[in-house]
């Protein structure tokens, strides 16, 4: 592993740090927060999941998240949202390739020799950061935006236990029924639909649900409802009985303004879990 940068921020450590990844084939960067409380022993973790376009610095620069995060003891991991670099599959619209990973192990060419997001944020990721970092594995949380809360959603739902709490910031609700989700389904996992549906969060909350407290954050002036479908995930969530809110914000869009404005509440919200 090699450390990128490390900057003090508010009391701990902003770092950013590159390794080698057995799961992608690529070297893969990501930020990682640490707050004061880890010079004394490990503390628990809230993952952020980006969104469509993002690297691992989006957030880590524009969400104001580490001084919530610094209020409660909390570290913060930033992951990128897909593998890079040379010999990386890729696609000139911005929702397919990199940048565009949809947190899905993809089976189909080009895609499959690097594009295992999943693998890599459920299973590599993880052990990289306890392995190296004042990690507590027992106390995780996860939340994301976009796509990113697509895949927050996703991988509460079906690793079951490993998350405390789950939120999401405008998630891609129901990509087996949007044009976000149909198109990189295909071109990732095959035309067989039914391959899609563990990567579908209304799905899953129709059929699993999540064993902890959820929170969704959505703008009402996000001009990409449509493609969103926030109102799919609403109603498998009513209709389950799901313990948790999802939110309508009067005014906001699907910016990191959006997000900024309300991070406070989801490391609140996710502080309460994780020290409960």
């Amino acid at each position: 592993m090699q450390t990128i940068s490390e900057n003090r921020c508010f009391g701990g450590v902003q770092g950013v740090y590159s390794h080698a990844s057995s799961a992608t084939g690529t070297d893969m960067t990501f930020g990682l927060f640490l707050p004061e409380e880890a010079e004394l022993g490990s503390v628990p973790l809230l993952w952020y999941l980006s969104g469509l376009t993002c690297t691992h610095e989006n957030a880590m620069t524009k969400a104001g998240a580490q001084k919530w995060a610094a209020d409660h003891g909390i570290a913060l991991c930033f992951p990128d949202t897909s593998p890079r670099g040379e010999g990386v599959a890729n696609d000139d619209a911005y929702d397919l390739g990199q940048g565009a990973g949809f947190y899905v192990n993809a089976t189909e060419s080009p895609w499959a020799p690097h594009f295992r997001m999943w693998d890599y944020i459920a299973d590599e990721l993880p052990r990289v950061l306890t392995a190296n970092f004042a990690i507590d594995e027992d106390r995780q949380s996860i939340t994301g935006h976009s796509m990113g809360g697509h895949g927050a959603l996703t991988l509460a739902m079906r690793l079951t236990g490993r998350y405390r709490s789950v939120s999401a910031f405008a998630p891609i609700a129901n990509p087996a029924a949007s044009d976000w989700g149909r198109k990189q389904f295909t071109a990732y996992l095959g035309a067989d639909e039914a391959h899609w549906l563990d990567h579908d969060a209304t799905h899953l909350m129709t059929e699993t649900g999540f064993d902890g407290d959820v929170l969704i954050d959505q703008g009402t002036s996000d001009q990409f409802l449509p493609l969103l479908k926030p109102e799919s995930l609403a109603a498998a969530m009513a209709t389950r009985r799901q313990p948790g809110s999802f939110r309508l914000q009067k005014g906001y869009d699907h910016s990191y303004f959006f997000i900024a404005s309300f991070f406070e509440e989801h490391t609140a919200f996710h502080a309460e879990a994780l020290y409960r």
